[in-house]
């Protein structure tokens, strides 16, 4: 199998990158935590103008898709520039909606979702609902396995990563299904999660490389110390170990593979996380400091959409043949 990038998927990932570092997206993020949307929306039209959300969607509904290698690619700049807002739920409210067997709701709200105008949330009946506060398309999935437009959403609760404000959701609401497709819905989630933690690990890396070559302790670079060295290449292994984990599950699409390529890549963005905290000192645990922005996303992603637990699980079954191990 091959995982390496063809030519027109790396200068996608390119032209993405130039785009959001061309943005001032900290100050989005800072703005978006405090409730201030009005930057943050124009980061997601940028976002949308480049095609991310088409990914998700077939042609029928204004998409492109579907494409989840482009979509990982995608989403792993997302995460390296700690873009802000429910871009993982809104991928998985298109594959919920494009996968209905009714294709009214999907006419309805897909292509909004497509070209920027609308963004969308999707919680479990009593679990928390990412950004419901500012989600025009909010889907609830009650306990009885319907599909529900939910029509608002409660008060807005503090989360680890600032900029990822959960609320429940308010019960009832359009009724859109009885039985959505709701374990594709969870896969494309999963994959998308994988891909954006795998973004921010290396945007920590990335960040954390730049001070140790900076910051100096008895007249030379820490970079130079060995112990450090030697932290930093830990962090860097279990990323680039990620990658192709991450980009096989894009090919095969397989739950098993999805949950390896989720828990692998978010325990190597929390294990550099720690890393880059430890090696930024003081500094890192500021929360005016740029860093934070990566810190805290790394922890919250961790557990977004399946914990390390509940995904080893379902490598697990797989692997022994759906018996669980004792």
């Amino acid at each position: 199998m091959d995982f390496l990038l063809d030519t027109e998927q790396r200068a996608f990932a390119h032209s993405l990158d130039a785009m959001l570092t061309a943005a001032d997206i900290p100050s989005a993020v800072r703005d978006w935590s405090r409730g201030d949307h009005a930057a943050g929306r124009t980061l997601w039209r940028r976002v949308a103008d480049a095609g991310v959300f088409a990914l998700a969607a077939p042609e029928a509904y204004d998409g492109v898709g579907p494409l989840p290698i482009e979509l990982a690619v995608a989403f792993v700049e997302l995460g390296r520039q700690a873009v802000p807002g429910p871009l993982v739920e809104t991928v998985s409210a298109t594959v919920l909606l494009a996968g209905l067997d009714d294709p009214g709701p999907a006419k309805r709200l897909l292509p909004a979702l497509v070209t920027g105008e609308s963004t969308a949330t999707v919680a479990r009946a009593g679990s928390y609902a990412l950004d419901g506060d500012v989600a025009t398309t909010r889907l609830s999935l009650t306990a009885d396995g319907e599909l529900r437009l939910a029509p608002g959403h409660g008060p807005v609760r503090p989360s680890l990563d600032p900029a990822r404000r959960l609320t429940l959701l308010h019960p009832g609401g359009e009724l859109l299904a009885t039985a959505p497709p709701f374990a594709q819905a969870l896969l494309w989630a999963r994959l998308a999660t994988a891909a954006q933690a795998l973004g921010v690990g290396l945007a920590l890396l990335d960040r954390t490389v730049a001070y140790v070559r900076q910051r100096t302790q008895f007249g030379a670079p820490i970079g130079s110390f060995q112990v450090v060295k030697h932290r930093l290449a830990d962090a860097k292994v279990a990323l680039e170990f990620a990658r192709p984990l991450v980009l096989g599950a894009a090919v095969t699409l397989d739950p098993a593979d999805v949950a390896a390529a989720k828990v692998t890549a978010c325990e190597a963005a929390y294990a550099t996380a720690r890393t880059a905290l430890q090696l930024h000192g003081a500094i890192g645990y500021t929360a005016e400091y740029d860093l934070s922005l990566w810190l805290t996303k790394a922890r919250a992603l961790r557990t977004a959409w399946g914990t390390p637990g509940e995904c080893r699980e379902v490598v697990v079954s797989a692997v022994s043949g759906g018996a669980r191990r004792s």
